[in-house]
C-alpha cells in the first residue's frame, strides 16, 4: 500500500471530511445535501463507456471504483463518528520539523486505535534514501549519505544522535498509548507494537542482526521488559508469524520464515 505522507489526509481518512468545529446535528445536515461527484458526472461517463472498446472500459470501470470507494470509506467514516470529535485539531498539513511530524503522525494512530478505527497500522519514520536533514539537533548532513559513514567516528556519531531522535519520539507515542485506558487496562497492554528496520548497519547494507523492539503486552500474550537473542539467521518473518497467530490470523509462510519464534511469553 503506498504511504499517505500528508497528516491532513490521514485525519480524513480516518473521520472523513466533516468541519468538526461545528456541532453534531449541523454536520449531520450537511451530511445529508452532500451528493458523490460521480452522481454529477454519472451521465458523461456512460456516454464515455459507449464509445471507448474493452479494455478502456475495464479501465474507466476501475478508475471510477476506485474513487466511489475512497468516497465510500469516507462517507462511512463521517456516518460512524458524526458524534464522536477527535482529540486533534484537523492538520493542516506537513510540519517543517520532524519531531512535529512524528508526533502527530502518532497521534493519529493513536487516536485511530482508540476509537476502533483500525486494528493495524504501520508509520515509516524515514524512507530508504531519505534525504532529510535534522537542524533540530544540530546535523545539517542529509540521513542517507551519513548512514554510509565508512567508520568515520564524526559521521557516526551524528547518525547515533539520528537514531535516538527517533527512539525518543517512539517513546512518546508508547507512554502515550500506556496513558490512554482501555478497557480493563491500557491500550499499551492490549496492543504489539514492533519498531525497528530492515537493516542492521546501513554503512554495509546488513540486514542480519536486526535489532527489533517489541512492546506492549498483546492483552496478556506477551512479556515485555526483556533483551532475546535470538539463533543467527532467523528470519525477521518469524517474528510476524508468532505475532498474527496471536490475533487468531494463521498463514503457513511469511516471506522466506521458517516458524514461529518462541519465547514472546514467559517460559
Amino acid at each position: 500500500m503506498p504511504p499517505e505522507l500528508n497528516p491532513r489526509l490521514v485525519f480524513e481518512r480516518l473521520f472523513g471530511t466533516a468541519d468538526f468545529s461545528l456541532d453534531a446535528e449541523t454536520r449531520a445536515r450537511r451530511a445529508q445535501y452532500r451528493k458523490s461527484i460521480l452522481d454529477f458526472v454519472g451521465d458523461d461517463t456512460r456516454r464515455l463507456a459507449a464509445m471507448l472498446g474493452a479494455p478502456d472500459r475495464r479501465k474507466l470501470d476501475e478508475y471510477l471504483s476506485a474513487v466511489r470507494e475512497i468516497e465510500r470509506r469516507i462517507e462511512t467514516a463521517e456516518q460512524d463518528n458524526r458524534q464522536m470529535k477527535p482529540a486533534i485539531e484537523k492538520p493542516a498539513g506537513i510540519p517543517i520539523t520532524i519531531p512535529d511530524y512524528a508526533k502527530l503522525m502518532y497521534d493519529l494512530q493513536l487516536i485511530a486505535f482508540q476509537a476502533d478505527l483500525t486494528r493495524v497500522s504501520t508509520l515509516m519514520l524515514g524512507r530508504e534514501g531519505s534525504m532529510r536533514v535534522y537542524p533540530e539537533i544540530g546535523i545539517p548532513d542529509p540521513h542517507h549519505p551519513l548512514t554510509h559513514h565508512r567508520d568515520n567516528p564524526e559521521w557516526i556519531e551524528k547518525v547515533t544522535r539520528i537514531n535516538c531522535l527517533h527512539t525518543e519520539l517512539f517513546a512518546y507515542f508508547l507512554k502515550k498509548l500506556k496513558s490512554t485506558p482501555d478497557g480493563d487496562g491500557s491500550l499499551l497492554d492490549h496492543s504489539m507494537i514492533v519498531y525497528g528496520s530492515g537493516l542492521s548497519d546501513g554503512n554495509r547494507h546488513s540486514h542480519e542482526d536486526l535489532p527489533v523492539l517489541l512492546a506492549g503486552r498483546g492483552d496478556g500474550s506477551l512479556k515485555p521488559g526483556r533483551h532475546i537473542v535470538y539463533q543467527s539467521g532467523t528470519p525477521i518473518t518469524n517474528l510476524y508469524l508468532a505475532l498474527l497467530d496471536r490475533v487468531g490470523v494463521r498463514p503457513e509462510k511469511i516471506g522466506d520464515s521458517t516458524g514461529k519464534i518462541e519465547q514472546l511469553t514467559e517460559l
